[in-house]
């Protein structure tokens, strides 16, 4: 386990709910991964590069919701800006995906 933080370093991290609307290929990523373009509601439509090609195809991610880190700064991965961090739990080289048990709505705040 890392470092104990607070309720209130726990409470700046902004998590939503998001619908992920479009899936490409990035040949240009380091490791193999998908660029995703996902819909959070009012907070607008997002970028993530995610590394999940091992369990997921990318027809099987298009109107899946997942879960998101919302307020880290921007990233350049390759040509790709990524605009958000799309949570997923690690097993070895394999990323399975959190999201909500039920729909929700786009931009739903994860507490």
């Amino acid at each position: 386990m890392n470092k104990t933080i607070t309720f209130e370093d726990f409470s700046r991290i902004d998590l939503r709910v998001g619908t992920i609307i479009e899936v490409n290929d990035f040949p240009e990523a380091r490791h193999p991964a998908y660029q995703l373009t996902i819909d959070f509601g009012d907070l607008g439509i997002k970028k993530s590069s995610a590394q999940i090609t091992k369990r997921y195809k990318k027809e099987d991610l298009l109107q899946r919701q997942i879960v998101a880190v919302m307020n880290f700064p921007k990233k350049q991965i390759a040509k790709f800006m990524s605009e958000c961090l799309v949570l997923g739990a690690v097993n070895g080289k394999d990323v399975i995906l959190l999201n909500p048990e039920n729909k929700v709505k786009n931009g739903s705040v994860v507490s």
